[in-house]
């Protein structure tokens, strides 16, 4: 009888295993999530949407996976949502390389979320030029770019308004109303509320000058916005003729028609760029070091410049139907900001915007 018993729960077992019951994963396996998956030939990345997430699905990887085999699948977000999935994914993850703007490579860095990068395991890194570069070692700077004004051209002719010479000049009742303007939570009012602050005497470490000309800037604006999505529709629509966004934005909307110039302020342009970062203990690490080798490589810069970013690699120029619109001189000033102390300091400069610069809103509107 037992015999008979013991050959039943083998056939059983036999018959599971034929209808595809599940087997145990064997250790170090990954299961596939978010598009990424075990398969070695395969990367995933976490990035930004818009330009960024289009060069890179449609330019860069193509060419990537011709010269390696290798696919690269894109998640597109937000960077700071990206970092909270990296760190939520820190014991398995599904993201082999994340892109974050400088103060979440900071961030990363600090948390131990990233490994660190150099010419040893990334060997174009000897032509990518320092001044992109955010935080030593914990991230390759790929799409280069500056936060700047931009104003319309024609409406600056036809109302006689003058050039943007200093950042003070944002700051005018003379554009009634129609500028487009980013709130603080976005690098591109963080960093005017920076320049602001320089332009008044201020710098990172005293931002009060900074503060009392932002109350000035939200009184004479009709709102704040959240993002370039929001910013972009009303410079295309005509609602807003001055503005302070990423050159990239600047130069995607130039070569759509539309009016639009960059200025640069005596007190200069920060120049920073999107970096890719090595997600900490990622399985595809041999795979992922490559890709970023690639991204720096003066082949993709290349391809990255006519999207309309600058070029990080020596030897990459920026094309010329962007000079026009986004060009920067050998002489014109532009600087470095200081990203851990960015890090530091962003809760405290937000909360004092929130709670002087937000409520000046309009109140110097006729």
């Amino acid at each position: 009888m037992k015999k008979i018993i013991t050959a039943l729960s083998i056939f059983m077992l036999l018959c599971l295993a034929a209808c595809g019951a599940p087997t145990p994963q064997k250790s170090g396996e990954q299961a596939s999530s978010e598009g990424g998956g075990s398969d070695s030939k395969s990367i995933t990345v976490a990035g930004n949407g818009g330009v960024i997430e289009q060069t890179i699905r449609d330019v860069i990887a193509p060419k990537f996976e011709e010269e390696t085999g290798i696919k690269v699948n894109y998640i597109p977000g937000l960077s700071g949502e990206i970092l909270s999935k990296v760190e939520l994914q820190k014991n398995a993850p599904h993201i082999d390389i994340a892109f974050f703007v400088p103060t979440d490579v900071y961030r990363a860095n600090e948390k131990d979320l990233t490994e660190t990068l150099s010419e040893e395991n990334v060997p174009n890194f000897s032509n990518v030029i320092d001044d992109f570069v955010s935080v030593e070692g914990a991230g390759a700077p790929v799409f280069g770019l500056a936060i700047a004004p931009a104003y319309n051209t024609e409406s600056f002719e036809k109302n006689g308004w003058g050039p943007i010479e200093s950042w003070n000049d944002l700051v005018s009742g003379d554009y009634e109303g129609k500028t487009a303007f980013v709130d603080i939570t976005n690098d591109w009012g963080f960093n005017t509320l920076n320049a602001l602050a320089i332009a008044n005497g201020g710098s990172t470490d005293n931002v009060n000058p900074g503060i009392e000309k932002a109350k000035e800037l939200a009184g004479y604006s009709t709102t704040f916005y959240k993002n370039s999505t929001q910013v972009m529709p009303a410079i295309q629509q005509g609602a807003a003729d001055l503005s302070v966004l990423g050159s990239y934005v600047i130069s995607d909307l130039a070569e759509s028609g539309i009016p639009i110039k960059m200025a640069i302020p005596k007190e200069g342009v920060p120049l920073q760029a999107f970096s890719a970062t090595l997600v900490k203990n990622t399985p595809k690490e041999e795979q992922a070091l490559q890709f970023i080798d690639y991204l720096v490589s003066e082949e993709a810069q290349s391809l990255i410049a006519e999207e309309g970013f600058y070029p990080i690699a020596e030897g990459v120029e920026l094309p010329e139907k962007y000079q026009e619109s986004i060009g920067i001189a050998e002489d014109d000033p532009t600087f470095k900001p200081d990203v851990p102390q960015f890090a530091e300091i962003r809760a405290e400069w937000s909360d004092r915007w929130n709670k002087e610069v937000v409520p000046e809103i309009g109140k110097l509107l006729e």
